[in-house]
């Protein structure tokens, strides 16, 4: 069974939104592109998939928008290449590499996660509650950003119950950001 993985950059102060942190840098940038590299699939809510698509989708002609760095083009193109599987009952259907979750989430991602590979990825804020309710998180990584951001959505907001962790792996980047990877406690 491959394991479901949440990834998302989150301030001192719980926030998520992705531009609270931080700014990437090449060190940053390298971790995710390698993260991106190791996912089989990426899991997605319509809200992430439909920001991550207006990101880093490869223009259908010419080359990556102007703003992109050298750093950014190998994790634009890794997340570009990914399977998405996209949560939505509001997207009548989805492109780029993607493929909608209909029926029971629980199931579904059940279903994902018995299908042999390295992991499945998770992003966002809402879908990861929903995901962790469930018991279907079998990891938590969290790049925690030295800024306290005073607003915007926060992690796992919404959560019903408490969830136990042990650290598994830490790695401090240059820029001061941390990687804290956990992995839920069972029974």
């Amino acid at each position: 069974m491959r394991p479901l993985r949440y990834s998302i950059n989150v301030t001192l102060d719980g926030c998520c939104h992705h531009e609270a942190g931080l700014p990437p840098d090449d060190e940053s940038m390298a971790y995710w592109t390698a993260q991106m590299q190791r996912a089989d699939a990426l899991l997605y809510g319509r809200v992430t998939y439909q920001m991550m698509e207006s990101a880093w989708r490869k223009p259908e002609t010419g080359p990556w928008p102007e703003w992109m760095s050298e750093a950014d083009i190998p994790f634009a193109e890794a997340i570009d290449r990914a399977k998405k599987y996209v949560v939505s009952s509001t997207l009548p259907a989805v492109d780029w590499n993607s493929e909608l979750v209909s029926g029971d989430l629980g199931e579904a991602v059940r279903r994902l996660k018995q299908e042999p590979g390295e992991g499945l990825w998770v992003g966002g804020v809402t879908l990861p509650v929903a995901l962790a309710d469930l018991g279907l998180i079998d990891e938590y990584e969290f790049v925690v950003h030295p800024i306290i951001a005073g607003h915007g959505p926060t992690l796992l907001a919404g959560l019903r119950d408490r969830i136990a962790l042990e650290l598994i792996d830490r790695h401090e980047f240059r820029s001061g950001a941390t990687v804290m990877r956990y992995r839920p406690v069972r029974g």
